[in-house]
């Protein structure tokens, strides 16, 4: 079959395509056809008289692979067959099982699960007798997650655990002892995980360059899609298998490069022309996904990056409006500005074919309360829904005993959180306190020492007519050493979650209305079309996908970019992708939301937020800026009133009419907004908290402990009952004296 090249490619494309002998790095922007390339080279190999059995293509899921080698086929008319495609671990496993014996595994090889892992694990811990009646031991999983990220960063277990997992940094000489005896078990059981079928090939590449030679004239010519995506041993692989000077094509995009959590390295692809001499380079900048002005600003976004390609991205497509930066109130107020905004662009596009897009999983939560509400349903990808998350569950105990304190339910869940108390003995406890039985109460709380605490604690609560937020922060003092030992693995971003759920809180009047709108079903029901649904998703889990309209919330420091990533100008950079990343998933309408201020529980108030630098550095001209009023409106900077959505807080939470309205309860005009805007912040005086081993904290600034942040040290006193301190992996935090135990 004969194939018009020129008509099916656009000048860039088909440079790529046409290019058969010595390396190439195609830089394939976002929506420039990256997998039309591949295809289309694959097919132009064979034409050239390659034999398929002499192609080699690595990707990172095998259906992409399956996908690319059935597209190329389609194209000629006839099946690649032959040709090997598949992931750099499938490759490596085919390889190492042909050689096992040269690879040092004389009885045959077996290949371990996920599962398998972790069951090893287990068995090895409770064999180094490690972890006994330690409720904070961190999980077989956590364990297997730590020794795989230090295999596939290469770098120690305690580098890992610093700078991921500080929490768990008292437990690094177990995780270092399990990882060693996992490795000897493995050997000497003749076993391979995951990450020992990269090092194994490496391994046995370098030590029989007999088989290294066999596979490079086996395969003469090696394609590797999502290069940015690779670590350094699947680097290193590819330089094996194709020599310095080979017939190797790597095709990807460093703008893209977002996965250094799970090892990746972007330096793989910028430093290719380096390794592979005289490489030819190659940019794909042609968008057939995005509209010009869209693209404007993803081209500002990266003109930031310190290291890179550059390329400037252009449109296809004709046409198209700015993208619009959008400052509202606060924090909460944006909840109500993305579901305007998602209502005025459902009068253009479908549901489904809307995004919200976010850094972290828990900061979604205000908005899928106010999707809830306005009647909207939506699918959540990246991190759960924040009613389905088992620490927002457990602390939303507290409030429903609050409100009603025969919620049996509420009583099993709580009761569960003590240590040793079961569904039974829950049900026991909370019958015979609601039967008033004092000696079984008296007996049970002989056996369980945190009984009594607890129950002090539901019943204070019970007793004081508190305003949601402030019940709310005093059931998270006491939830939070509970939060520690039901979750050591993780507790540190499910805090995260339960700040999100303390700033929802700020904005009802009662407890029974804030617990009503959380419980008010907003999941998804049975009959509810995937169609019909606005996408709420992580940034990293939207990668390759894409969307006619896409909302980016929470563009303010310490959130995009993350707290984490400002302390390391590496981190900052692979921000700036993740940035455009999530700009580059729009087709046809782009908004970013920059809250003005954040609502800090333990201070009780506001606290102006710093735009993302990201969003700060954009010129005028990529992007109408607008900003919130205190009736809900958005004005220009001139002063010109929105017309679309110029709408009070009540008009804009009102329910939208579609085709197929979801079967729920929709916000009545006239009901509570959750717009901070129309429900001002009221102050109120925290209950006390349980009294700590520290009853004054006016003594002399040093070393402090507090029960979720950890150790830290007070930088200033605050007049005239709060300490400024700074905690090491959560910065700079506003303390109320009495919630800290001075050291």
């Amino acid at each position: 079959m004969t194939i018009d090249y020129e008509r099916e490619l656009n000048p860039a494309q088909l440079e790529a395509v046409m290019h058969v002998h010595g390396p190439m790095l195609c830089i394939a922007g976002a929506g420039s056809g990256k997998t039309r390339t591949i295809v289309y080279r694959l097919a132009r190999l064979v034409q050239e008289h390659v034999s398929p059995e002499n192609i080699l293509l690595l990707t990172f899921t095998r259906r992409a692979s399956q996908e690319m080698l059935h597209r190329a086929g389609s194209i000629m008319g006839r099946p690649l067959t032959g040709a090997s495609g598949g992931t750099f671990h499938s490759f490596a496993y085919g390889v190492l099982r042909r050689h096992a014996l040269e690879a040092g595994y004389p009885q045959g090889l077996t290949l371990m699960d996920r599962g398998d892992c972790e069951d090893l694990l287990g068995e090895l811990k409770a064999h180094l007798n490690l972890g006994h009646g330690d409720r904070s031991y961190p999980k077989r999983a956590t364990l297997a997650d730590t020794i795989t990220k230090s295999r596939n960063k290469e770098q120690p277990i305690g580098t890992i655990l610093d700078r991921e997992a500080f929490h768990l940094l008292s437990y690094q000489a177990d995780i270092e002892l399990l990882a060693s005896e996992y490795e000897k078990a493995k050997r000497s059981q003749g076993l391979m995980d995951y990450d020992d079928l990269l090092f194994g090939l490496e391994s046995l590449l370098v030590n029989h360059p007999e088989i290294k030679d066999a596979l490079r004239r086996r395969y003469p010519f090696v394609m590797v899609d999502e290069y940015q995506d690779t670590n350094l041993v699947q680097a290193r692989l590819v330089r094996l298998l194709a020599g310095s000077g080979g017939n190797v094509m790597a095709v990807g995009d460093d703008a893209q490069s977002i996965y250094a959590f799970r090892g990746a390295v972007v330096a793989n692809i910028l430093e290719f022309p380096q390794i592979f001499k005289g490489a030819k380079l190659i940019r794909l900048e042609k968008n057939y996904r995005s509209v010009q002005p869209i693209l404007d600003l993803t081209n500002c976004v990266l003109s930031g990056a310190e290291h890179k390609f550059d390329k400037h991205l252009y449109a296809a497509r004709a046409g198209g409006a700015k993208p619009r930066i959008i400052q509202t109130l606060s924090d909460q107020s944006q909840a109500a500005q993305a579901v305007s905004l998602i209502a005025d662009m459902a009068s253009r596009h479908p549901l489904h074919e809307i995004a919200v897009l976010f850094r972290a999983g828990y900061q979604s939560y205000p908005l899928e309360v106010a999707l809830t509400r306005a009647g909207l349903p939506y699918r959540k990808f990246g991190g759960v829904r924040f009613h389905e998350a088992a620490h927002i569950k457990d602390v939303l105990c507290y409030l429903r005993l609050a409100a009603n304190w025969s919620d049996m339910l509420a009583w099993a869940r709580v009761l569960g959180l003590l240590k040793g108390v079961g569904g039974k003995t829950a049900a026991k406890i909370a019958q015979a306190l609601l039967a008033g039985e004092g000696k079984t109460l008296d007996k049970h709380a002989k056996r369980f020492p945190d009984l009594p605490g607890l129950l002090a604690e539901l019943d204070a609560l019970r007793r004081l007519n508190h305003a949601p937020a402030a019940a709310l922060d005093r059931a998270m003092t006491h939830y939070a050493p509970l939060l520690i030992q039901a979750y050591p693995d993780d507790y540190p971003k499910r805090q995260a979650g339960l700040e999100q759920l303390a700033q929802i809180a700020v904005n009802y009047k009662t407890i029974e209305e804030f617990l009503a709108d959380l419980c008010l079903d907003g999941s998804p029901t049975e009959d509810e079309d995937a169609r019909g649904a606005v996408v709420l998703s992580t940034v990293h889990s939207a990668k390759g996908l894409e969307w006619r309209a896409v909302i980016l919330i929470d563009l303010v420091e310490d959130r995009f970019p993350s707290k984490k990533a400002m302390q390391r100008q590496e981190d900052m950079e692979e921000e700036r992708r993740l940035m455009y990343v999530a700009c580059t998933r729009a087709k046809d309408e782009l908004a970013l939301l920059v809250p003005g201020t954040l609502f800090n529980r333990f201070n009780n108030c506001r606290e102006p937020a710093t735009p993302s630098p990201f969003v700060q550095e954009l010129p005028d001209m990529v992007a109408e800026r607008l900003v919130e009023t205190f009736t809900g409106g958005l004005r220009r900077k001139d002063e010109r009133l929105l017309s679309v959505l110029d709408a009070g807080p009540d008009e804009r939470l009102a329910p939208v009419v579609l085709p197929k309205p979801p079967q729920r309860p929709a916000y009545e005009p006239g009901a509570r907004p959750i717009s901070a805007a129309a429900a001002p912040h009221t102050a109120y005086a925290a209950a006390p908290p349980p009294k700590s081993a520290m009853d004054d904290a006016s003594g002399k600034l040093g070393l402090c402990e507090h029960k979720i942040f950890g150790q830290g040290k007070i930088i200033s006193e605050i007049p005239p009952d709060k300490y400024r301190v700074n905690f090491p992996g959560f910065g700079l935090k506003v303390i109320v004296k009495t919630y800290l135990k001075l050291l």
